[in-house]
């Protein structure tokens, strides 16, 4: 039988009513404190179930104000603002009162057991001590357990998955919104905002001053086909590295044409499968490429469905880092096999002029093929107890940390000659020093909408990095994370159009109408492909609501804080300690 503690006794909230200034903070807190509850955090059950809040309390230093959850509730039923609203209905604005409603009543598709298995991963885990530093129980409390009850009892109500029934479900009479900490978190991830739109402005500028300064011809849209003229084959073929254990299918796109063809390899993302970009090895392979697309076993769509159906204890391992380029070396091995033995292979793969397109995961994947090893003091550097709220692709770079050092990994591939990473994530597993090793040419897309892997510190930073001569900024203003992923046939989770942004189809024809010059370029030496990989081209194809631009220099002006110290600065004044956790990559008992 479950029994609840005796909850202790209820702590009158001061009804003064403070300075407008604080009434203000408290407005946009209340705002931050709903949304923190309401994106990505992915809970597991606590035996708690007789204790649910009943006010929503925001702290500023020795200041309170409370709200009670009727009043929230009453509100996104009916519109009715009651006298414990008004106060705050006060400073806000009419449209974030209008998304109020939806904030609190919107089904989150998601049931106790995906969200159970995801926040008992040391990614959770990680996630839920950040946001419990800001959404505390009484007395303060680190909201960690607390956090994990409400969303898993929420998700398996009948009544539906909502924000609003978690705020119920909270096992404590009172959920304490710390300001101050909150406010701390808002100024850091500000700080980087204002960095990556200002770099944005001078990517933008740069690229549109270069076009107009051209004194080439202005290239037509028409001189790109969308389909180049051969016809193609797709093979499915089976691989089994037996001294890794491992087994994955990979996709063998086949140009009917004759003669060798340079091989493109394109690597997936987290959670995704080989499928996602078959309209860019599509594509290509129209215009002779033969292109090979592997499945990566330990982080891909099915890894994700094991974990949401309770059959996995992860969403990724950090040994992903390791055997995802080991998949692409292995691939290209059976390859060269099977160009040697099977007639349907002989004579038309050119495995030493090979390419590799990589998103996210698969971005990292193709720039260590590329050269960029693991850097692993980067990582102790910038993988502290917390991570850094304002890039969530942190929780899986910090991974690695957990890995044997070892300076044998030998990752990098002198069959590769050219990559293309779109959003890539690289600032903290390989870093400046790392990424400064690469020699072969590189084209780096970035989503200046991006929240996963944010385009400043992820992809326009690092593109700074870069000491190869042939390198090339992308930037599509307006691009989410996922904008570029196409449809796949086994998705671990639907992803909300919302969340995908706008135009995804003109998204993906930006990846077919750059990638291919940049390897015929690279791989097929036709230098007269150059002229496509510049800003006059690039001009002439964008296209609203995605403006696109291109650079292939980048001076950044040196801010007074890096993004790694702004959360440093953060994290050193934090006013509580959240629970203990396990290291990245380990399993908690």
């Amino acid at each position: 039988m479950n029994c609840s503690p005796i909850s202790p006794p209820l702590t009158k909230v001061p009804q003064l009513r403070p300075p407008a200034r604080f009434v203000r903070k408290q407005s946009i807190l209340l705002q931050i404190a709903l949304g923190i509850l309401s994106i990505g955090l992915i809970p597991t059950l606590t035996a708690r179930p007789s204790l649910s809040a009943e006010r929503l309390t925001l702290s500023y230093g020795a200041v309170s104000r409370s709200i009670s959850i009727d009043s929230l509730e009453a509100y996104a039923r009916t519109g009715k603002v009651d006298d414990d609203l008004a106060a705050y209905v006060e400073y806000a604005g009419k449209e974030q009162l209008k998304q109020l409603p939806q904030l609190l009543l919107t089904p989150i598709p998601l049931n106790a057991v995906q969200v159970s298995q995801f926040l008992y991963t040391p990614i959770g885990e990680r996630v839920l001590a950040d946001f419990g530093e800001v959404v505390q129980q009484e007395s303060h409390i680190n909201g960690f357990y607390a956090i994990r009850g409400a969303l898993i009892l929420a998700a398996a109500d009948p009544q539906k998955f909502t924000l609003l029934n978690i705020l119920r479900r909270f096992p404590s009479r009172t959920i304490s919104i710390n300001l101050a900490r909150g406010l701390q978190i808002a100024e850091a991830f500000q700080n980087i905002v204002n960095q990556t739109q200002q770099a944005i402005a001078l990517i933008n500028k740069q690229s549109l001053d270069t076009a107009n300064a051209s004194t080439s011809d202005k290239i037509s849209l028409t001189d790109l086909p969308r389909s180049g003229k051969y016809r193609w084959q797709k093979r499915t073929i089976t691989l089994n590295d037996t001294s890794r254990s491992r087994t994955f299918p990979a996709d063998i796109y086949l140009p009917d044409v004759s003669g060798f063809r340079p091989v493109i390899v394109i690597s997936h993302g987290l959670g995704s499968d080989r499928t996602s970009y078959a309209y860019l090895a599509q594509n290509l392979a129209s215009y002779g490429f033969v292109v090979a697309v592997p499945e990566h076993p330990g982080s891909d769509a099915k890894q994700l469905q094991a974990l949401l159906s309770g059959r996995a204890a992860e969403v990724t391992g950090p040994r992903e880092f390791i055997d995802r380029p080991l998949d692409v070396k292995y691939l290209l091995n059976q390859l060269t096999k099977l160009s040697q033995t099977d007639p349907a292979y002989k004579g038309r793969l050119n495995l030493e002029q090979v390419g590799v397109v990589g998103q996210s995961f698969g971005g990292y994947t193709a720039l260590a093929l590329a050269g960029a090893p693991i850097n692993f003091k980067q990582l102790e550097k910038n993988c502290p107890s917390s991570p850094d709220k304002a890039n969530l692709s942190l929780l899986l770079q910090c991974l690695a940390v957990s890995l044997p050092q070892s300076s044998t990994y030998n990752l990098s591939d002198s069959r590769v000659k050219a990559a293309i990473a779109i959003n890539p994530i690289d600032s903290s597993i390989m870093g400046q020093d790392s990424i400064s090793q690469i020699k072969i040419p590189i084209m780096i897309m970035a989503g200046s909408a991006d929240t996963i892997a944010p385009a400043f510190p992820e992809q326009i930073q690092p593109f700074t990095w870069l000491t190869t001569l042939n390198k090339y900024l992308v930037l599509i203003n307006g691009a989410t994370h996922f904008s570029t992923i196409g449809d796949s046939e086994s998705s671990g989770v639907p992803v909300p159009e919302q969340v995908i942004g706008p135009s995804p189809a003109l998204a993906q024809r930006y990846v077919r109408a750059l990638s291919l010059p940049f390897f015929e370029t690279y791989l097929a030496n036709q230098p007269s492909y150059r002229r496509y990989l510049s800003a006059n081209y690039v001009n002439a194809i964008s296209q609203e609501p995605l403006r696109l631009s291109l650079v292939q220099f980048l001076t950044l002006k040196n801010s007074a804080l890096s993004p790694i110290q702004q959360h440093s600065a953060v994290f050193n004044s934090q006013s509580s300690s959240p629970p203990s956790l396990p290291a990245y990559g380990t399993k908690r008992p």
